[in-house]
């Protein structure tokens, strides 16, 4: 992967992070307001899985951004790069359980039931988007062993020369 690349996978990171940021500070509290004449438990839900959700994609974004790294240093194919992709996966999966989450709960109200079918269609995208991640973490295991018998049979054939 070219640096430009990375380098502009890492500026699109750092945007979405400062708009999470701005959601957090201005958003959701705005929410918090709107929401003033609902039941406290339904406020709380509300504004709890959106609070959550925005957490998963600062969590991944920062993921990504630490696999960036490693890719641009020529790290990546070590093991110590698993637990990034086991929390991308942990995070793509929770933000999925709260679009099902979200969905039930608008279920029973006013909301129009194609929304809620929306939300839910989102939530079934975000959870296979996490089984894609396994089995590019599946993928990259496999480098990491090929590298590893690559480095095994350089070594042996350095000894007999």
């Amino acid at each position: 992967m070219n640096t430009g690349t990375i380098l502009l996978l890492k500026v699109v990171i750092a945007l979405a992070l400062t708009g999470s940021l701005v959601v957090q500070v201005m958003i959701v509290p705005a929410v918090w307001r709107d929401l003033e004449g609902e039941e406290l438990w339904g406020r709380i839900t509300l504004v709890s899985i959106a609070t959550l959700g925005i957490l998963t994609m600062q969590v991944f974004a920062v993921c990504v951004w630490m696999l960036l790294t490693r890719v641009r240093r020529g790290s990546i194919f070590q093991v110590s790069s698993f637990r990034y992709v086991d929390v991308i996966v942990g995070t793509i999966s929770a933000a999925a359980v709260l679009a099902f989450a979200l969905a039930a709960l608008l279920a029973p109200g006013e909301v129009a039931p194609g929304m809620v079918g929306l939300i839910a269609g989102a939530g079934l995208v975000l959870a296979g988007f996490a089984l894609l991640v396994i089995v590019m973490k599946a993928l990259l295991r496999q480098a990491i062993e090929r590298e590893d018998e690559a480095r095994t049979l350089r070594d042996e054939l350095g000894e007999v020369i």
